[in-house]
């Protein structure tokens, strides 16, 4: 959610009463959703094209364009072969009749293009709702924490932000143009992949590191979908000690990584929990090899989430 919501703690529902509820969850559901990225109309582009690109959030039926304001995105940039930035947030169009904005880069190699909001959007959940998605995301140690503390009843509210970054190819793709997309870039959240999904020769592997506030993180369930057909993530993996897993390299189609954490806030805070949202998006030509789900180690081992 892009907007505040308030959920009342405690309600007697009956009647009329109960569907305006219901009707009320849903929305938040919608506009809390926890899929959050960057989707240029094209992620192989030449150089200096004008690429429009709109900022999605969902999956399935529920997937649409975000409706963030401009105030809330502190920062929109790409960085470049060189490592140099580059600052887009001129070609930013938030809520445009087709697009959210243009991205243009200017020489070819692999760019990261890099949204990062502020933390001061909310969410308040009814306790059986909040249990849910910490069960969905595999937010284990804040599940842990309510139940040490005996509030697996009560309800929960959260501050949240949002890191989305997108690889972008400019030109033909090459070995010595892809080092930047494997570093991190500071983000409080960061999905930094260990081998570019572009480089060549192409590996059979991605392997992906997580960050969080500088560190490894251990424990994050991280997804990746196909955005063709977004109803389900296409693998799953829990990151191990050293904030590491590994996928099957896609080759086709458009894709998407993500991940959530969380963490409780003192007394003195606002709302109850800090979580971040944050995801990686890239896509290939039309022309390589697909990749079905048979090749997937998830569709030959037990997941488990």
């Amino acid at each position: 959610m892009d907007v505040m919501n308030r959920t009342p703690r405690t309600i007697a529902l009956t009647g009329t009463a109960t569907v305006w509820v219901m009707l009320a969850l849903c929305f938040t559901s919608l506009v809390h959703a926890h899929d959050f990225w960057i989707q240029p109309n094209a992620y192989w582009v030449q150089p200096q094209a004008v690429t429009p690109m709109t900022i999605q959030v969902g999956h399935g039926p529920a997937r649409q364009r975000s409706p963030i304001p401009l105030r809330r995105i502190v920062r929109f940039d790409a960085v470049g072969p060189n490592g140099a930035r580059i600052d887009l947030r001129g070609g930013l169009q938030l809520g445009g009749a087709q697009k959210d904005g243009d991205i243009v880069l200017p020489t070819a190699g692999a760019y990261l293009v890099v949204l990062q909001t502020d933390d001061l959007a909310q969410t308040h959940l009814p306790a059986l709702r909040f249990n849910d998605y910490l069960k969905v995301e595999g937010l284990t140690p804040a599940l842990e924490q309510r139940t040490r503390l005996n509030r697996m009843d009560a309800d929960e509210s959260e501050s949240y932000s949002r890191c989305a970054k997108a690889i972008l190819q400019v030109g033909t793709a090459g070995v010595d143009s892809q080092t930047q997309i494997t570093r991190p870039l500071g983000l409080p959240l960061e999905i930094v992949p260990e081998r570019s999904p572009y480089a060549t020769p192409r590996s059979p592997t991605l392997p992906v590191h997580v960050i969080y506030q500088g560190h490894p993180l251990s424990g994050a369930l991280v997804k990746l979908t196909r955005l063709e057909s977004d109803a389900n993530p296409f693998e799953t993996h829990v990151t191990d000690v050293a904030g590491r897993t590994v996928f099957t390299m896609p080759t086709t189609g458009t894709w998407l990584l993500n991940v959530i954490w969380t963490r409780p806030q003192p007394p003195s805070a606002e709302t109850d929990y800090e979580t971040i949202f944050s995801s990686l998006s890239f896509g290939f030509p039309s022309t390589l090899t697909p990749l079905t789900h048979a090749d997937s180690p998830a569709a030959k081992a037990p997941s488990p989430f």
